[in-house]
């Protein structure tokens, strides 16, 4: 190790933003020992309960992004709608930022993420941008097919700021971007994937095990996923290599989860880049030697990566609000999960449930992908809250 990087024990991180994220990035340095401060607008945010300070302050609020890299020795982001200005001016003062606020700013506004594809030859859906959502309709001719994907250049999260629509409703009117956006062309058989790249601050890189991903019609959430994916071994390596290629481009270290699709011609399509830990990577919590929060808690403590081998093959069941939850909650079977063996629950510390709201995660490992599969089928009957 290089004789300037302090021992774990003597670094402070500071994290801007203090949702389910943080407080798993928190939870996997324990063993370490290393100091966590928070920055989030809320004092009993999810990450409260295992950090050692929560500054409080809005995550685009400049002054106190600058108060938080003040004490602390690395900062990064569980979240990417922050201000990332402010995070670019203490990144060229010389304070470490992970991933570069350069990255940051590449990623946060999709329009200029797709923009980055083209520009590296990264392979991605046709898109066309429309900043007048007045000019939506006329931006539809290169588009093949009766629906398009609109996605909202800044402020979508957790499956938010995404609508698949027809073009005859946004021809009559009836739909009318919010908003300037990414209008693509919409691909009806998909296959969905994500890569977790993991690069240090040497310029090393290692993946994960491809994640086959499935997602709730309404809502857009992950619902489901497990690794490895049931697929080739030629579509895995293609799938590893678009998603180094687009981390390479973005020339910093850091955590990046690059979700794929793979059409019904087998092209491999980057969708978007997460710069961050991602609901695809929460098995590789149990699932994995080391998992993506650890991976991540090593590049910031400038230590070796971690081994990405599957422990045993994995699966993670998204806990979410029902329509209509509302208030306090609680899980309805909790006996039968904790009583069956390979199986995890992750509870966020989030004081009221809502429609659609990110609870908790459930791993199912098994020693076999079909078992697993079976397995991970029982379970997700009993992911329910009353």
């Amino acid at each position: 190790m290089n004789k300037s990087v302090k021992l774990p024990p003597d670094r402070r991180i500071g994290v801007i933003g203090g949702g389910q994220l943080g407080k798993m990035l928190i939870e996997a340095s324990r063993p370490w020992n290393v100091k966590y401060t928070v920055l989030e607008n809320d004092l009993h945010c999810p990450a409260s309960s295992v950090a050692d300070k929560v500054m409080l302050g809005g995550l685009k609020d400049a002054e106190a992004i600058r108060k938080l890299a003040l004490e602390c020795d690395v900062l990064t982001f569980e979240i990417e709608h922050i201000n990332s200005d402010a995070l670019l001016e203490i990144e060229e003062s010389g304070k470490t930022v992970i991933p570069s606020a350069r990255a940051l700013k590449t990623i946060q506004d999709k329009g200029i993420q797709k923009l980055f594809y083209r520009e590296h030859a990264i392979p991605t859906a046709d898109f066309v941008i429309c900043d007048t959502p007045s000019n939506l309709s006329q931006v539809l001719q290169p588009f093949a097919g009766e629906k398009v994907v609109i996605k909202q250049r800044t402020g979508g999260y957790d499956g938010k700021g995404v609508d698949i629509v027809t073009k005859k409703d946004i021809e009559s009117g009836v739909y009318i971007s919010p908003g300037p956006c990414v209008v693509e062309h919409f691909h009806p058989e998909i296959t969905e994937y994500s890569v977790i790249v993991a690069a240090d601050r040497h310029g090393n890189v290692v993946t994960y095990p491809l994640i086959e991903m499935y997602f709730n019609p309404q809502s857009n959430l992950v619902e489901f996923l497990f690794s490895p994916a049931e697929t080739t071994a030629d579509l895995e390596a293609d799938c590893r290599e678009a998603a180094m290629r687009a981390v390479k481009y973005l020339q910093s270290p850091g955590l990046f989860a690059v979700e794929l699709f793979v059409t019904e011609k087998s092209e491999v399509l980057v969708n978007e880049i997460a710069p961050r830990p991602h609901n695809s990577g929460h098995h590789t919590i149990e699932g994995s030697y080391t998992s993506q929060f650890e991976q991540l808690n090593r590049i910031l403590l400038d230590l070796p990566l971690g081994n990405t081998e599957m422990v045993q093959p994995s699966a993670m069941i998204n806990l979410v609000g029902a329509e209509g939850q509302s208030g306090p909650y609680k899980l309805k079977y909790t006996k039968e999960l904790l009583a069956e063996p390979g199986v995890y629950v992750h509870l966020y510390n989030k004081t009221e449930i809502r429609p659609h709201r990110k609870m908790g995660h459930i791993t199912v490992m098994a020693e076999g992908l079909q078992a697993l599969l079976e397995k991970a089928g029982k379970v997700r009957e009993w992911a329910v809250f009353e």
